[in-house]
């Protein structure tokens, strides 16, 4: 089987529409979405038409359990906007997904770890920075989960695998439509790809055990910073031009 995972796109229906036509010419035979769909400073409602035409084996993120669940006031800038722009169907559609989802036999799909869409489950923040989670770390976030052959997770939109001796591999495959953020826990700290690139992930077990290919693709993330700016989002703006904060 070939798997084509993507995550994190935030409503960046350009990024998307690159990152599909790429895994279009990939072989791939079945589609993963990681969650954290709409909410950012682009395209909501368009993405959702996208997303929801597309049929792609999909789970919610964070933001779509705040979205649907936060009052206005509440919510940051991003859930906001995506909760002002799309439709009530598109709200039905978000909240039919589930938090997690076995996507063939041997294989989670989870947003941030597979008991809380908060969790890194990969890297570590820590008072001085992010760094990569050890394997005893990632052992205690997956908790119950590592008779799994393959874990997906996403939600720090940083592409990285682990394979656990005598547990899973576990991949992130990074965002395909927000490149950095700021985050405030449990140490404010950054999340930076480095890149503007749209990242998403294939995977094949072809070998008898899963292989990840990480795959960076250029898009007009120029048009996509200036729909940002358009919307005040200046902060996303500088993001999807720099891969940095």
């Amino acid at each position: 089987m070939r798997l084509a995972v993507i995550s994190d796109v935030h409503g960046n229906l350009l990024a998307l529409d690159a990152v599909l036509a790429d895994a279009a010419e990939q072989s791939v035979n079945q589609y993963v979405n990681l969650g954290d769909l709409l909410s950012g400073g682009v395209a909501p409602r368009l993405t959702a038409d996208r997303l929801m035409d597309a049929g792609m084996k999909t789970i919610a993120g964070n933001h779509e359990r705040q979205l649907l669940t936060l009052r206005p006031e509440e919510m940051g800038a991003s859930d906001r906007f995506a909760m002002l722009d799309v439709t009530a169907s598109q709200r039905d559609w978000l909240a039919s997904l589930p938090s997690t989802l076995v996507v063939t036999d041997g294989v989670l799909a989870c947003h941030g770890s597979p008991d809380d869409d908060l969790t890194y489950l990969l890297e570590t923040v820590e008072r001085t920075g992010v760094r990569p989670a050890t394997d005893d770390e990632v052992r205690a976030r997956l908790g119950a989960h590592t008779q799994w052959s393959l874990v997906l997770c996403g939600h720090t939109h940083i592409p990285r695998s682990l394979r656990l001796a005598e547990g899973p591999v576990i991949v992130n495959p990074g965002s395909v439509g927000w490149p950095a953020y700021a985050g405030d826990e449990p140490h404010p700290h950054v999340m930076e790809a480095g890149t503007p690139h749209a990242r998403y992930a294939v995977l094949d077990d072809a070998s008898g055990r899963w292989e990840v290919e990480f795959r960076s693709v250029a898009y007009d993330w120029e048009s996509a910073a200036l729909i940002a700016e358009s919307h005040d989002r200046e902060d996303v703006a500088r993001a999807l031009r720099t891969g940095r904060v």
